[in-house]
């Protein structure tokens, strides 16, 4: 059975691997146009791109895929199934019309909850414990289709939104194929949404990763790891722009006349400070502006901190 896939960034990649990997033909892949990237940057294409024509599979990237251009291009394929994992479009009922069987997507969260475009982000920053994938039919409504399957996946205390979605992208993978074998076969019934239960994951911009040390620090914990590895939480030092890397909370609290911002003393590989409410975070990794990342420890060293300092500002930098 031929299938059209539908993605762009390296989260989609596994899925298109076992698809590739299957009984099922990748007739062509449709990615987001090449953009810019890193220092120079350079026109790079998407990783979709990139593992599409390792496998000699057509691509296609338009501007908007929204464009009637594009119509004839779909139906000439005649895809059984279309599937779509993070493509990064709003996609028309005319696409999703072209499949045959069905129009899938792999979507990073247990819907209802967390529709929308950062699903991994938005978990972190609200410090859920659990998470998950779940495979879809699509309509033209963003990510309110009948479910499919899903699994689960707890998340640990330390991690980042980059590892999370490194494992999400494995269960989306395993979970593709089986959701495409049940849809063929007529054994996988679709389960409608409780959209009373709906929750969004609207998209990221770099100032939400402002942090305010006047927030808990069980807060600033989620907010720094779930803007790792991107656009990075930060704060300023000496009117310089600090990242702040990877971080965890402690359970206690210290004397509140301190101000939050306030460096407490090292610990054996970070530093810890004061936030709002008494709270203390112990900030494990740090990148200076135009610098290496270093542990915190190191980063008090070389700024030879005293503790009791006003080491951050109370306020977000803008």
């Amino acid at each position: 059975m031929r299938v059209v896939f539908l993605g762009t960034p390296e989260f989609a990649v596994p899925s298109l691997r076992a698809v590739l990997n299957s009984p099922y033909e990748v007739c062509a892949v449709f990615t987001q146009p090449d953009r810019p990237a890193g220092r120079g940057r350079k026109s790079q294409p998407s990783p979709v791109k990139q593992c599409a024509q390792s496998h000699g599979v057509p691509v296609h990237q338009p501007e908007k895929i929204k464009a009637e251009e594009n119509q004839p291009v779909f139906e000439r394929y005649q895809p059984d199934f279309i599937v779509v994992v993070a493509f990064g479009q709003i996609l028309p009922g005319w696409l999703l019309r072209c499949a045959r069987v069905a129009p899938v997507n792999v979507h990073a969260s247990l819907l209802p909850k967390y529709r929308g475009a950062a699903p991994v982000t938005w978990v972190l920053l609200n410090g859920d414990a659990m998470t998950g994938v779940t495979t879809m039919l699509m309509d033209e409504r963003l990510d309110t289709g009948p479910m499919l399957l899903r699994r689960e996946v707890a998340i640990p205390e330390m991690m980042t939104a980059g590892e999370l979605a490194s494992q999400l992208s494995m269960v989306g993978a395993d979970l593709l194929i089986p959701t495409l074998d049940g849809l063929r076969l007529g054994t996988l019934q679709p389960a409608a949404q409780d959209d009373s239960l709906a929750t969004w994951a609207p998209r990221i911009d770099k100032e939400m990763a402002a942090i305010s040390w006047n927030r808990n620090a069980r807060e600033i914990h989620n907010q720094i790891r779930a803007f790792n590895p991107w656009p990075l939480a930060f704060t300023s030092f000496l009117d310089r722009r600090v990242q702040i890397l990877r971080s965890i909370p402690e359970s206690g609290v210290v004397d509140a006349a301190l101000a939050p911002g306030t460096y407490l003393g090292p610990t054996e590989v970070g530093i810890r400070v004061k936030c709002g409410g008494g709270s203390v975070l112990e900030v494990l990794e740090v990148k200076l502006e135009g610098k290496s990342r270093i542990t915190g420890r190191e980063f008090a060293s070389g700024a030879r901190l005293q503790p009791g300092a006003a080491l951050f500002p109370n306020d977000e930098l803008r």
